[in-house]
C-alpha cells in the first residue's frame, strides 16, 4: 500500500538518495515544477523513472499546467499557452467562441502532457474571483468572477484535458477567490457569511463533485466555519463542508503542505490533514529533510482514501483508452480563434 503523500523533487534527473529515499518511503505519486523541467526527452526519463521507484504500476505524476502565469511547461520546447482570464474576458462577449478556444486550448496543453508521462493536471481551478481579493493571488488565473461562468468555462478545460487522456483536479476546495493574501506567504481570512460561501464559493464545486476523481485544498480560514484552523487542517471544513455541503467523494488532496499559510512542523502539519480528512498530503520543494520528516508522521492511504484511490485510477485508466490525438492542424485552429477573439 503506498504512503499518504506525493512528493516532489530537487533538479532535472533523481539523485541517487532520491532514488533511495522515494524506494523506501513509497509516496502514492510525485508532483513537477519548473526546476524539473528541460527539454521533452529529459523530462519522460525523469517520469520514468520516478515511478520506477514506487510499488504502485501506475502512480500518478501531477504538474500544474494552468496556462498563462501557472504553467511549468514553456516556449522554446512547447505552446505558450493562454491564462484562464483570456477565456473568461472573451466569454463575455462571444461565449461559444470562448469555449470552443478553451476546450482545444486544454486538449492542446494536456496532449503536451499526455507525452511525457504526465497524466495529472491540477485543473480546473474552480475558484470564483471577487473584486476586492488579491489579483496577485488568483487573477487572470480564474475562470471568471461569477458561478455560472466558471462552471461552464470548467466544463470545457475539462473537457479538452480528458480528451487528451490526462485527467483533472479540482481546486481549491472549497474556495480561493476572496483571497486578499497569498497563502504561499501568509494565512489568508475570509470574513464571508456562510449563506454568501454557499451560494457563490461552494457552488461551483457542487458542479464537478460527481465527475471530477481528485480534488484539492486549499489554505485559508473561513471565519463562518471554522475560526481556529486552516481549511486543509480543520475536520469541520473537510468533514462538513468539502465532503457534506459540496458533496465530494473523490481523492482528496492538500495544497503544497510546505506553504507559509501553515504553522507548525510540516511532518505535523501532514498529520493533522490527514486526521482533518484529507487523503493525501502534497509535498512540493523536493527538500529532503522534510519529506524525511514527514515520513515519520505519515503511513500508508488509509482504507477510505484507498477506496478512493482506486476509483480515481480507474478514471485515469478510462481517460487513457478513450485519449484522442490532436490533428497536427489544431494549433493554428487555436491560433485563428483566438486573433478573432481579440480583433
Amino acid at each position: 500500500m503506498s504512503r499518504a503523500v506525493v512528493f516532489g523533487c530537487s533538479g532535472l534527473t533523481l539523485t541517487e538518495e532520491e532514488r533511495r529515499f522515494f524506494t523506501e518511503a513509497d509516496p502514492f505519486g510525485f508532483i513537477l515544477f519548473a526546476r524539473n523541467i528541460d527539454t521533452p526527452d529529459q523530462v519522460r526519463r525523469l517520469v520514468d523513472d520516478m515511478k520506477s521507484c514506487v510499488s504502485n504500476t501506475a502512480p500518478p505524476v501531477l504538474i500544474d499546467q494552468e496556462g498563462g502565469r501557472v504553467r511549468r511547461l514553456r516556449p522554446p520546447h512547447w505552446r505558450d499557452y493562454a491564462a484562464p482570464g483570456v477565456f473568461a474576458d472573451a466569454y463575455a462577449a462571444d461565449p461559444e467562441a470562448a469555449i470552443e478556444a478553451l476546450t482545444l486550448s486544454a486538449w492542446l496543453m494536456a496532449d503536451d502532457l499526455f507525452r511525457l508521462g504526465i497524466d495529472v493536471d491540477c485543473v480546473p481551478m474552480l475558484d470564483v474571483a471577487q473584486s476586492d481579493a488579491d489579483p496577485q493571488v488568483i487573477g487572470d488565473r480564474a475562470l471568471g468572477g461569477d458561478v455560472a461562468t466558471v462552471v461552464r468555462l470548467g466544463a470545457a478545460m475539462l473537457d479538452g484535458v480528458e480528451r487528451a487522456g490526462v485527467c483533472g483536479v479540482m481546486k481549491h476546495l472549497p474556495g480561493h477567490g476572496r483571497s486578499v493574501v497569498d497563502s504561499h506567504a501568509d494565512l489568508p481570512r475570509v470574513t464571508a457569511s456562510r449563506d454568501t460561501l454557499d451560494a457563490v464559493d461552494f457552488e461551483a464545486f457542487r458542479a464537478f463533485s460527481d465527475r471530477l476523481p481528485m480534488g484539492m485544498t486549499g489554505h485559508l480560514l473561513f471565519e463562518a466555519i471554522d475560526s481556529e484552523a486552516p481549511s486543509t487542517l480543520s475536520p469541520v471544513v473537510v468533514e462538513q463542508t468539502i465532503r457534506r455541503s459540496i458533496g465530494f467523494d473523490g481523492l482528496l488532496f492538500t495544497d503544497d503542505i510546505s506553504m507559509g499559510a501553515l504553522g507548525g512542523a510540516v511532518g505535523e502539519r501532514c498529520r493533522l490533514a490527514i486526521d482533518a480528512g484529507c487523503d493525501i498530503a502534497l509535498h512540493c520543494n523536493g527538500k529532503m529533510a522534510e519529506m524525511q520528516e514527514i515520513c515519520g508522521e505519515v503511513g500508508d492511504l488509509g482504507p477510505g482514501a484507498a477506496a478512493r484511490a482506486d476509483r480515481a485510477a480507474t478514471v485515469r485508466e478510462r481517460l487513457k483508452a478513450d485519449r484522442q490525438s490532436p490533428e497536427p492542424g489544431e494549433a493554428d485552429r487555436l491560433g485563428g480563434i483566438l486573433a478573432s477573439m481579440a480583433a
